[in-house]
């Protein structure tokens, strides 16, 4: 609800009826169930670029170094594979997170032989959606509350990427929900 409460009025939205409001969150609930019920696996939820340190010396991905981990916890597959591939706050080439999705589903077929990259592709598509509605949201508080308009020059990015994730089949009744609440979003 951080894009209601504190993105929406960033914009100079008025404020929703509760029955929108109420949609949201049941659209929401509905869309995220079936993702949630899967097999979770560790999630680092704050893997992108800026937490990506480079490690000479070695060798392959063993040169890649995280930081800020602390907040690891169980979750889906995509999520740190949409914020490292739709990273909020550098611009990724649609090439290159195709790239890494290709790879991720490449490296995910080689050890699990019941890998389904359809489902994956949705399941990517819906904790894209997610995570930019979220991150619109905290961004929106970052500046309001906590005095750091620094992170506004981000929200262009994050809202192509959530009108990217909308137009996937699986986010169809959501993105009725954002043309109708929010169009400026998906503009």
């Amino acid at each position: 609800e951080l894009l209601l409460d504190w993105y929406l009025p960033w914009r100079g939205n008025r404020t929703l009826p509760a029955s929108a409001r109420h949609a949201f969150v049941e659209l929401w609930a509905g869309t995220l169930g079936p993702v949630l019920a899967r097999p979770p696996t560790w999630t680092l939820r704050d893997y992108h670029s800026p937490n990506l340190l480079w490690l000479a010396g070695r060798q392959g991905v063993a040169r890649v170094g995280m930081l800020d981990f602390q907040d690891c916890v169980l979750g889906p597959a995509a999520y740190d594979v949409v914020s490292l591939s739709q990273d909020a706050r550098i611009d990724v080439p649609d090439d290159l997170e195709l790239q890494l999705l290709g790879a991720y589903v490449r490296l995910r077929r080689a050890g699990d032989d019941s890998f389904d990259a359809a489902l994956f592709a949705s399941e990517y598509a819906v904790m894209g959606a997610q995570r930019a509605t979220k991150i619109l949201g905290i961004f929106a508080r970052l500046d309001a509350r906590d005095g750091k308009p620094q992170y506004l020059r981000h929200i262009p990015r994050i809202e192509r990427n959530l009108a990217r994730c909308l137009l996937h089949p699986a986010l169809r009744e959501l993105r009725a929900w954002y043309e109708a609440h929010v169009p400026d979003v998906l503009a």
